[in-house]
């Protein structure tokens, strides 16, 4: 089948589903902010519906950062206009990471969405001349690699950004390339098999009206929108702090409904409940409960945590299969 070059003007459509993966995205991000600030229960947005909510919005942005890879240069790079945004995606990548290690240092943000993007600018491009099938193939392969490859080697925070240590570190925003780096090269690839079929050409001609038009700008300017949305959600809840302060918790308390929380979403409530008072027990009697409050991130803390996590593991099966604690 001859295969057909994609339309040259924009299209309205992929704007339009750009705006809506923005506004998804401030919703998950006032939820943020609401737990940050003590609203709403501690660990709320990093586990069930809203870590789902979340994975989903970063695979629909990199998904059409990779559709619009293709469309930009599959009629041949575009030099100019490729290395100028390049480089304003990995200044704001950069600012991203000096702002929030200075405003968020136990988790800051050393390689998110937008480093994904700029790293995926570079290493997709040779993807968008190549057939799709190639490309998904790799798309798989790299989505699939943190389950078969991941090593003690990776631990190093040099390779971080990999996705492939054994210990997932901590940050308010970490997409490595692996797996993530699949969803863009699954966006070129879908953009390539839709300009063959004609669906480019169709979606071109599409117009949606003017109830489309908030969703399509913020989408023409993502980056923008992208930079400014979270300091100004984070200033109006901090405003709000000053006149309706939440409700202050202890931290043993906080630490519990966290604790549950991340347990749920893989074993059930009985181990839960059990094994997060073990924890508590064993963080005060060897001393650490006041660097994990305190959102300590040295090695030797993390080492101690997780043979408490280990043991603690042990103790609450051999309890229940016991039927009771001993």
């Amino acid at each position: 089948m001859h295969e057909k070059s994609p339309p040259r003007q924009r299209i309205e459509a992929i704007d339009i589903a750009r705006g809506v993966a923005l506004l998804a995205m401030a919703v998950y991000h006032f939820a943020w902010d609401l737990e940050f600030f003590g609203y709403v229960e501690p660990g709320l947005t990093a586990v069930g519906g809203w870590k789902l909510f979340a994975r989903s919005i970063a695979s629909s942005f990199l998904f059409l950062a990779g559709v619009s890879l293709f469309l930009a240069h599959a009629n041949g790079i575009r030099w100019s206009g490729y290395l100028r945004r390049l480089a304003i995606v990995a200044g704001a990548a950069l600012a991203i990471s000096v702002a929030t290690r200075l405003a968020t240092p136990d988790g800051f943000i050393f390689f998110g969405i937008l480093h994904e993007i700029a790293l995926a600018s570079i290493l997709c491009l040779a993807f968008v001349r190549l057939p799709a099938i190639v490309t998904l193939l790799a798309a798989g392969l790299i989505i699939a690699a943190p389950h078969f490859f991941r090593s003690p080697f990776f631990n190093d925070p040099w390779w971080w950004w990999t996705g492939l240590s054994q210990a997932l570190p901590r940050s308010n925003d970490y997409v490595p390339v692996f797996p993530w780096l699949g969803a863009v090269l699954a966006g070129v690839a879908a953009a390539k098999i839709a300009g063959r079929i004609g669906l480019l050409s169709w979606l071109a001609g599409l117009d949606f009206g003017r109830w489309s038009r908030p969703l399509a700008f913020a989408g023409r300017h993502s980056l923008a929108t992208y930079l400014i949305h979270q300091p100004v959600l984070i200033a109006c809840v901090w405003a709000a702090v000053q006149f309706i302060p939440p409700a202050q918790q202890a931290p043993e308390a906080r630490f519990l409904r966290s604790c549950e929380a991340a347990c749920k979403e893989t074993r059930d409530t009985e181990f839960c409940t059990r094994y997060c008072a073990c924890m508590i027990d064993g963080l005060e009697r060897d001393k650490l409960i006041d660097g994990v409050f305190a959102g300590d991130e040295n090695a030797d803390l993390r080492s101690k945590v997780e043979k408490t996590a280990d043991l603690c593991t042990v103790e609450t099966d051999n309890a229940i299969l016991q039927g009771g604690f001993e």
